[in-house]
């Protein structure tokens, strides 16, 4: 069984950074691309940052491009985000997803596996 585990958010004022990290259990964590989404209340689930399995291709959505870093270390199943120069409409909840395959993909229904998300607050 494939286990998703969130941490680092909190609350951070506008400009400030937060690392957000994820622990993966269950498979063998090399093989599989991962991803960062962010659900604001209210809002659909929207895709933030992806991540190809050997970690040599990463994607990001528009909004976040040049403020966030994905990363990921395989010989210790982790994937982290790196968020820095938050802005107020980053507040969402958080969540670490694993895909089917290897490539790294902004497309929500290629992910089978996904963590219980940790809540990101940028206050103003």
């Amino acid at each position: 069984q494939v286990q998703l585990v969130e941490s680092g958010g909190g609350l951070v004022q506008a400009g400030g950074s937060l690392r957000l990290s994820c622990l993966a259990s269950g498979r063998t964590f090399s093989r599989y691309a991962m991803g960062w989404f962010r659900q604001a209340p209210g809002k659909e689930r929207e895709f933030v940052a992806t991540i190809s399995s050997g970690g040599s291709n990463t994607y990001y959505a528009d909004s976040v491009k040049g403020r966030f870093t994905i990363s990921r270390d395989n010989a210790k199943n982790m994937v982290y985000l790196q968020m820095d120069s938050l802005k107020p409409e980053d507040t969402a909840v958080y969540y670490c997803a694993q895909s089917s395959g290897s490539p790294g993909t902004y497309f929500r229904g290629a992910y089978n596996y996904w963590g219980q998300g940790t809540q990101v607050t940028v206050s103003s």
